[in-house]
């Protein structure tokens, strides 16, 4: 006895393993007549006890051999419970069970009949907001693309600037696609002369912000002038002087470099005499004012008499530039002069705060150009003395744009850049290519708004924003070298036509220009144009002036503005 449990007699075999051939005993002979086989680790081994097997199963022998013919084989017998072993023997699926893409990992059977039958809440959120962010990513891709005008507003809302007469004779057609190819490399220029006079920069309006806004004035009594390049008479002396063989402007130029962004018609006029040629602007031309939502997809109205159309837009845009541009000086009658005065000014007028630098660059061996360019102010520092342009940006309707400036200026600035950037590329671009030309240490980019949004009479200055005109460029991908590679190009086909007089077009409904030859006393005062054909005739958004140099007020501009609602 060992606390209470009778253990009983264990008889020893010293033959072997197992109980002796000739066990006696109680505990013994229980298992005398149970067969037993010595067994390894790879055997199978059968179940020691089997409660659920059926023993009254009158279709079974089990002292039935089967014509087994070893004694351990066990197969027949069921003593140990292994008869069905075999034939219900099933691999077990080790495989995970498959888990849902979205939401949490639910337990579930692999029964489909078993899964939850109800929506998951939380799965179509994602699925929502994963179809957002990709639409989000496609919009961004389509804005972002290099080629501004592979997705364009409807062409038939667009007209021609002028009118292509049937005398005219086509010359050449030329893709904007080519134009992205091209790339050339000018070395610094050289300043042949400065005239004008310039007012010094109020730095207080760098702190403007929505909330302290400041309306924006109108100077009546300061003249602008557009001067074409014919009718300069620096240019003409410089000409004479034989300073170069490819004279323009900066507006003129601007235009050409920048050509694969434009949406919107224009045209230049190139005149050819002896071996020298001159890049013009017809009298009342497109580039005397400043487009508005150019390459934007969503379209202004059509009708010229709204105050959203796009010449009612380029007419209000010029004049809140001409304003604004004054505005922002010092006026305390403290002016930097430079070698000649402001060469279109008569004696006793009043000009703009403008600077001239007639720059010439060399673009062969034997081949320069000269061109005009313009910064509109001067700023010192610590005795350092930078030059800058002035140029506004100008806010019609939110709804066109789809940011409110008073709400997204002072904490979101970049937002309002881009979407600028997105609507007024050309303009932008053009911007900062005539502060390279006059190479400007600054520009100067106002935020100009109505104070409602049908009132284009009335405009408040928000923010003033001052950017390097080289990391503007490189923030707009405006490549200088491919800048230069247009003109150089557009220059190059032109030196090969006849001496002569023609017009360099932009499509309204393709990107591409052509060159026309047109008759030597085209666009004269006293040129009669032949009519078109009905179907063809088209208005041109530009009205004629009378004169060789064009004066433009703010006066001009508003009585302008007027017209185009009255």
């Amino acid at each position: 006895m060992v606390g209470g449990i009778e253990v009983g007699a264990v008889p020893f075999n010293p033959d072997g393993w197992g109980p002796p051939e000739a066990a006696t005993g109680t505990a013994t002979s229980l298992l005398y007549d149970v067969p037993f086989a010595t067994f390894s680790r790879s055997d199978k081994v059968g179940r020691i006890a089997d409660w659920t097997r059926n023993t009254n199963n009158p279709g079974k022998n089990p002292k039935q051999g089967g014509g087994s013919d070893s004694i351990f084989d066990f197969t027949a017998d069921d003593s140990f419970g292994t008869g069905d072993e075999d034939s219900t023997f099933r691999l077990v699926d080790s495989k995970p069970a498959p888990r849902p893409k979205f939401g949490p990992k639910w337990r579930f059977n692999q029964n489909r009949s078993q899964l939850p039958q109800r929506r998951d809440e939380e799965v179509e959120a994602r699925k929502r907001e994963a179809e957002k962010e990709r639409a989000r990513r496609d919009r961004l891709y389509h804005l972002n693309r290099p080629n501004i005008n592979s997705q364009r507003r409807e062409a038939a809302v667009f007209k021609s600037s002028v009118d292509i007469q049937p005398e005219w004779n086509m010359l050449d057609q030329i893709p904007f696609s080519t134009f992205s190819k091209l790339s050339f490399s000018v070395p610094d220029p050289d300043d042949l002369l400065l005239c004008g006079a310039l007012e010094y920069y109020d730095r207080t309006y760098d702190r403007l912000t929505p909330k302290n806004e400041r309306r924006l004035e109108r100077f009546k009594n300061r003249n602008f002038f557009k001067v074409t390049t014919t009718d300069d008479p620096v240019i003409r002396r410089l000409a004479n002087e034989d300073k170069a063989t490819v004279f323009a402007t900066d507006s003129i130029l601007s235009t050409l470099m920048c050509a694969p962004r434009s949406v919107y018609s224009w045209d230049i006029v190139i005149q050819r005499v002896g071996n020298k040629l001159f890049f013009d602007k017809r009298d009342g031309s497109q580039l005397d004012l400043l487009s508005v939502h150019e390459t934007s997809l969503q379209p202004l109205p059509e009708a010229k008499d709204d105050i959203n159309s796009a010449y009612s837009l380029s007419v209000e845009a010029a004049y809140i530039n001409q304003n604004f541009s004054q505005q922002v000086l010092v006026r305390d009658g403290d002016k930097v002069t430079f070698d000649e005065p402001n060469p279109f000014a008569n004696e006793g007028e009043e000009a703009a705060s403008v600077a001239y630098k007639y720059r010439r660059w060399k673009l062969d061996d034997d081949m320069y150009l000269v061109a005009r360019c313009e910064v509109q102010s001067v700023n010192e520092v610590n005795k350092q003395r930078s030059f800058m342009t002035l140029n506004a940006l100008n806010e019609f309707d939110s709804k066109y744009s789809g940011v409110d400036w008073r709400q997204k200026l002072e904490t979101q600035r970049g937002a309002v850049l881009a979407t600028e950037l997105k609507n007024n590329a050309n303009k932008l671009a053009k911007w900062t290519a005539q502060a390279l030309l006059a190479s400007a240490d600054y520009m100067k980019l106002g935020f100009v708004s109505r104070v409602h949004p049908r009132d284009h009479f009335n405009h408040v200055i928000l923010a003033v924003q001052q950017y390097k005109p080289r990391d503007f460029a490189s923030q707009i991908n405006l490549n200088t070298s491919n800048m230069w590679g247009i003109v150089k190009s557009i220059v190059s086909l032109c030196m090969k036509l006849n001496e002569g007089k023609y017009v360099l077009v932009k499509d309204p409904s393709k990107p591409q220009v052509r060159i026309y030859e047109v008759p030597v006393d085209a666009f004269e005062n006293d040129y009669v144009e032949e009519p078109l054909p009905e179907e063809e005739q088209v208005q041109p958004p530009a009205e004629d002036t009378q004169g060789g140099e064009a004066t433009v007020t703010t006066n001009d501009i508003e009585d302008k503005e007027v017209e185009s609602v009255a």
